[in-house]
């Protein structure tokens, strides 16, 4: 199955005085590199969700944005009366030592440090986690189901291209049997040209030579590795596991075959052929950077 490593989901879920807000986004990335943005406090549920999430996905850049509001927590201050109290007393004591006469301010108490202190609220963290794991698991179903949804594209389009390919490749096969005879009588007509006809050259000799370089420009072993390469790839996008890297690889074994005929072919018409082939092993390349 055909995945693509880029998607989009956003899920919630309300439970009592607890509510949760997922969104993901997911890129194309050669390994898994996973990305949670959210509030401190909850930073402690990242290696469980990174876990979770590599479970499910194997390839990508996975970004995570997690909002958790829980309205049964309020933001609690404490009041250190004793110290105000100290301060008030001190201050007092420093007006009447050097006479003076302006009042005391709010600010001038709080000013003091540590009088109003902030505390933080105790939140269930088993309850926070289960809901979480719920929204997450919601979240991480629909950005599959995304992912394999555009996979499905990708297939389709692949697919199109090696037939198309397979097309060509079968053409050639069928135009590169007779390299003999070509040979043959480009060697007869390059002979008569340089002697004009005048000096008769052993037919026997010629068919040698022509034979000589048809072998050497013999594609039927790459042929041979070709079709075994289609054959796998196609294979390869039905099967369940991730694909991408395999199909990469393959991909680069198949544009090295078409390299190696390209270079050997002595035709014209079968290079500019093999041409319009790397054109489109580029435009396949570009689509796999896509696959998980």
């Amino acid at each position: 199955m055909i995945k693509s490593m880029t998607g989009f989901a956003s899920s919630d879920i309300n439970f009592e005085s607890i509510s949760i807000s997922i969104q993901t986004r997911s890129y194309n990335s050669k390994n898994l590199d996973v990305f949670l943005r959210t509030q401190k406090r909850y930073q402690a549920f990242e290696p469980k969700i990174k876990a979770f999430v590599a479970n499910h996905i194997k390839r990508g850049r996975v970004e995570i944005n997690i909002t958790i509001l829980d309205s049964s927590e309020s933001e609690l201050f404490e009041i250190n009366y004793k110290k105000a109290d100290d301060f008030y007393f001190v201050l007092s004591q420093l007006k009447k030592r050097y006479n003076i006469n302006s009042e005391f301010s709010l600010d001038s108490l709080i000013k003091s440090g540590d009088i109003i202190t902030y505390k933080e609220p105790e939140f269930d963290f088993e309850k926070t986690l289960s809901l979480l794991k719920k929204c997450l698991s919601k979240n991480i179903e629909n950005l599959d189901k995304m992912r394999t949804q555009e996979g499905e594209f990708l297939k389709a389009d692949l697919v199109q291209r090696i037939e198309d390919i397979k097309q060509k490749l079968a053409y050639i096969e069928v135009n590169s049997s007779d390299l003999v005879l070509i040979y043959k009588k480009r060697l007869q007509e390059r002979i008569n040209i340089i002697t004009k006809g005048l000096i008769e050259i052993d037919p026997v000799r010629i068919s040698q030579e022509a034979a000589f370089l048809a072998d050497k420009s013999d594609i039927s072993e790459e042929i041979v590795r070709l079709k075994s390469h289609f054959v796998q790839f196609l294979t390869l996008m039905n099967t369940d596991e991730p694909a991408g890297r395999k199909l990469n690889f393959l991909l680069q074994e198949i544009n090295r075959e078409f390299n190696t005929m390209g270079s050997k072919s002595g035709s014209a018409k079968i290079f500019h052929i093999i041409v319009f082939i790397k054109s489109e092993l580029e435009k396949i390349r570009e689509q796999i950077q896509n696959i998980e």
